[in-house]
């Protein structure tokens, strides 16, 4: 409970529904408060369940954040690289969730994660043609700026980098 009676943790504002007659008090519906800014936090993110289903919200929610912060011409390679993470995760995470971020640090420079309870870190290898699947990892290096690991308390952070053309 927040401050202001909220199940959730985050910032919320009161909105009233309705008046009682009788007691005159005014229920309270929690919304999340957004603050729009141009770069930083506060970002996208969710969190899914650990199935191959969530990289298609994924690849959603990445497309909204960069139509959001006028980057379309970066919103295609995003999705990609948000739907090889989620899929990596998915394969390989120990937890049932796994988070989706959409960070934009600069104007023109985007960070996409996702947090899983692993703490084994992702290693590229090499596919031959007939493999079906360890493409991915190789997949994001090249679309991407730039792409690492960040180790957590409780797993770990697979980022790729996306960087614009300045105006």
């Amino acid at each position: 409970m927040n401050s202001r009676g909220c199940g959730r943790p985050e910032r919320a504002i009161d909105v009233p529904k309705f008046t009682d007659a009788r007691s005159r008090k005014q229920p309270r519906q929690c919304l999340p408060l957004t603050i729009a800014r141009p770069t930083g936090h506060p970002g996208y993110s969710e969190t899914l369940p650990r199935e191959p289903e969530s990289a298609v919200t994924a690849r959603r929610l990445v497309r909204v954040a960069f139509a959001t912060w006028r980057l379309e011409e970066l919103a295609e390679v995003a999705a990609l690289i948000a739907s090889e993470l989620v899929t990596n995760a998915v394969k390989h995470a120990q937890s049932n969730y796994i988070r989706v971020t959409v960070t934009r640090l600069e104007a023109t420079r985007v960070r996409i994660g996702v947090v899983d309870k692993s703490k084994r870190r992702p290693v590229p290898r090499e596919s031959g043609a007939e493999d079906e699947s360890g493409r991915g990892l190789a997949l994001v290096a090249a679309l991407a700026e730039e792409w690492g690991t960040d180790p957590l308390p409780w797993g770990k952070r697979v980022w790729a980098e996306l960087h614009g053309k300045e105006n």
